[in-house]
């Protein structure tokens, strides 16, 4: 039980938990990218549900998911999902119309590698559209490690702590500003655009 959790912790299965906000991401998303007929890739789908959900606008939706106990039970509900790392997308350049990620560079192994393969991949006027965690943000929502230990959880003022200590306490998760943001984006043929803050209600 304690290593499944662990494994949880670094690949975010914590946060499949907690559902608030997903409508408001969908509609984020919508006002941001034409979907209709739109062929979209799914980075880190985990078990599918946005993969499918995606479907609802548009048939062309492809997910990759790293973990392949995921991609078995996203084959129940779509079948167009592959096992695969953010980092090395098995797809040509200009792929994609649309290219989503939902609370996944965070967890990745090489956030800057994962976001110059969703760039590759999104055709000439496509959309890249991604939602991480905000450094600023009260809580830190994956939990943390405390004396050896993984405690799942909303933890208070984690993400306020300078990085170092943060670190300490969250090592299987980032946290992003909008500076860090742009970092990650430097360099790519890109233009930038922040697009607002999700806050769900979280119970104490």
């Amino acid at each position: 039980m304690e290593r499944s959790m662990e494994t949880a912790a670094s690949r975010g299965l914590p946060s499949f938990v907690w559902r608030a906000g997903q409508e408001r991401r969908f509609d984020m998303v919508r006002r941001w990218a034409s979907l209709q007929g739109a062929v979209v890739l799914d980075v880190g789908c985990g078990v599918g549900m946005y993969t499918v959900a995606l479907r609802r606008d548009t048939p062309h939706v492809f997910g990759i998911e790293i973990e392949f106990e995921r991609v078995v039970v996203a084959h129940q509900r779509v079948t167009t999902v592959v096992q695969s790392p953010g980092e090395r997308l098995p797809f040509p350049n200009d792929t994609f119309d649309l290219v989503f990620s939902n609370e996944v560079l965070e967890h990745v192994d090489d956030d800057r590698a994962c976001v110059a393969e969703m760039v590759r991949v999104t055709r000439p006027g496509g959309r890249v559209i991604a939602f991480v965690p905000n450094r600023r943000y009260f809580f830190e929502t994956h939990g943390i490690y405390w004396r050896g230990q993984y405690h799942f959880g909303n933890i208070p003022l984690v993400n306020w702590l300078p990085t170092p200590w943060r670190e300490r306490l969250a090592p299987h998760v980032r946290a992003y500003t909008q500076a860090d943001i742009r970092h990650l984006f430097d360099g790519l043929p890109v233009r930038m655009r922040f697009g607002g803050i999700l806050c769900p209600d979280v119970g104490l």
